[in-house]
């Protein structure tokens, strides 16, 4: 449970929240993104990886409703960008994968160096599920490159790249509202940082959301993924005021 100092402030971010407008990409894409959901949560192989996930709990870092809305936007992405030859069996298949590879993607969060680790986890898990050796390397591959500002590495199957680029970017896409709404707190909260240290950081933090927005690496990432962050921003940048007046801080 969150300390009352920042559930009042996520009280407060959620309510400027709701004073900006959500995302474009969730109303331009709004007929993928819901595809992705309902298949999330009717397929098999993706119902267990969920129950796998909701096990763990808190050891996922930024929680299970983190690692779904990655999945969603990840299967969103990867039915925008299929090659239009590619055939619905196969767009299914990928649709699959890239919903594995978001639910499993930050499996290791809570460790340094967890994209690598959670690459290695995600290998053993998916042994027991039923999957092609090369579609288990790609998931693999995908959570492998799914962090910011680090070398990523090209996925051995060229037509399977869409996978990595669209975890990366719906996990992006995360940087935006989410981060103020949800990630800091789940972050900091289990630390029991005053709330002054977290404010004397904070528009050093938001220079590092800034610098994602190159970072998108599918076409429509590049097109939507600057939206999200630059509605985050405006979110942190009045929540950041806030409680800057709250707690007697110049800003």
């Amino acid at each position: 449970m969150l300390p009352e100092e920042y559930r009042e402030a996520r009280e407060i971010s959620l309510r400027i929240a709701r004073e900006v407008d959500p995302p474009r990409f969730y109303a331009d894409k709004g007929v993928e993104v819901e595809a992705s959901r309902l298949a999330l949560e009717s397929h098999p192989m993706a119902r267990m990886a969920l129950s796998l996930v909701e096990e763990r709990g808190e050891r996922l870092g930024h929680g299970v409703s983190h690692v779904v809305k990655v999945a969603v936007d990840a299967g969103a992405l990867v039915l925008i960008e299929s090659a239009p030859s590619l055939d619905e069996e196969r767009k299914e298949r990928y649709l699959l994968l890239a919903h594995l590879a978001g639910l499993l993607h930050d499996i290791k969060r809570e460790e340094r160096d967890h994209a690598r680790k959670g690459a290695e986890e995600a290998s053993r898990i998916l042994l027991g599920f039923d999957l092609e050796a090369g579609e288990r390397e790609a998931v693999v591959q995908a959570i492998r490159n799914h962090e910011a500002f680090r070398p990523e590495e090209p996925l051995e199957d060229p037509d399977l790249q869409v996978l990595s680029d669209a975890l990366y970017d719906a996990d992006k896409f995360r940087w935006g509202p989410d981060n103020f709404t949800d990630t800091l707190w789940s972050m900091v909260g289990p630390t029991g940082i005053p709330m002054e240290a977290l404010l004397r950081h904070f528009r050093t933090g938001m220079e590092g959301i800034m610098r994602v927005a190159s970072t998108f690496r599918t076409p429509t990432g590049r097109v939507y993924g600057p939206d999200f962050i630059a509605r985050g921003l405006e979110i942190g940048e009045r929540l950041f005021r806030e409680l800057a007046h709250m707690y007697g801080l110049e800003e």
